[in-house]
């Protein structure tokens, strides 16, 4: 009428405690759901200290904490930054032009604390906000800090604006950058640095322009044949049609399951139409509208809907 019992199960099964019979330990559902809930805690610390400015100071012996600390330029002027300062100057620089409203901590003391030392200048736009820019001192302080001034995939800064009376769109190219990053650090990918339109189109002339290099009987047009340029192009995994290489507003490039991987990012306006609107469809960048909707399907100029 009654099971045996005998006391030797308690040792053989550790389910046993005490004569007690509990029969959720060692249950597998049990840890995998304890994993999954470490997971999660892990997931939200993660997001709690990421920063997507963290690429661009990656390569960069400044400080990163929350005091400031006497940082000396190649000129042996001197500069208290911490991280918060160093994050926004590496930031602008890699950008150019950065609307004030797209940083993560706009902080009115901080930024007129980088003005004060010459770091930056603000630059109205249009009287609907500021953008931030450095200053030669400030692109000079960021370059004199690189770990390896050597390195290839380096980011790259840049100071002052380039081009006025495309300030609105240039802005608009960091809160392009924030939508994009955060949908491919949510695949798990690693972004190292940006690449912006002019560094690449600079890249492509000093190509063109390498055989006349040197030669003083050079007119100086370039001396590539059409198909010496598509090679270019495809070499830089960049579109060439129209016999024209096409070039994004930027290029990010990061690492995701252990290979560098790159991707073109055009910033569209209402101001797109006709032939270029299509171009840039045609070329198949990543496209996202200043509306600050997200998406990443390429842009069809044909349907405004799929302004994204």
């Amino acid at each position: 009428m009654f099971d045996r019992f005998d006391p030797r199960d308690r040792d053989r099964n550790s389910r046993w405690d005490d004569g007690i019979y509990d029969s959720r330990r060692n249950d597998p559902r049990d840890r995998d759901e304890d994993e999954r809930h470490r997971e999660r805690d892990h997931d939200r610390r993660r997001d709690r200290d990421h920063d997507p400015r963290d690429a661009f100071v990656e390569g960069l012996d400044l400080p990163r904490g929350l005091e400031r600390e006497i940082v000396v330029d190649e000129r042996d002027r001197s500069y208290e930054l911490n991280g918060e300062d160093s994050r926004t100057l590496a930031t602008v620089g890699a950008f150019r032009v950065v609307s004030e409203s797209d940083l993560r901590d706009p902080r009115e003391a901080g930024h007129r604390h980088l003005g004060d030392q010459g770091l930056i200048r603000r630059v109205s736009l249009d009287g609907r906000g500021r953008v931030l820019t450095l200053t030669e001192r400030g692109r000079g302080l960021l370059e004199c800090h690189r770990r390896d001034r050597d390195d290839e995939r380096r980011q790259e800064f840049h100071a002052g604006v380039s081009r006025p009376r495309e300030l609105t769109h240039d802005a608009s190219l960091y809160g392009a950058y924030l939508r994009a990053e955060e949908r491919l650090r949510e695949e798990g990918a690693d972004i190292r640095r940006v690449v912006l339109e002019n560094d690449l189109k600079r890249e492509y002339q000093q190509w063109l322009q390498e055989l006349n290099r040197d030669r003083p009987d050079s007119d100086g047009r370039p001396d590539r044949d059409p198909r010496e340029i598509e090679e270019w192009a495809r070499e830089h995994d960049l579109p060439y049609f129209d016999e024209s290489v096409h070039f994004p507003d930027f290029r990010f490039e990061y690492e995701l399951d252990g290979r560098f991987r790159h991707e073109d990012v055009e910033v569209v306006t209402d101001h797109y139409r006709g032939g270029h609107a299509a171009s840039r469809a045609r070329a198949g960048f990543t496209c996202y509208s200043c509306s600050g909707r997200k998406g990443g399907r390429p842009f069809d100029p044909r349907v405004a809907e799929d302004f994204i």
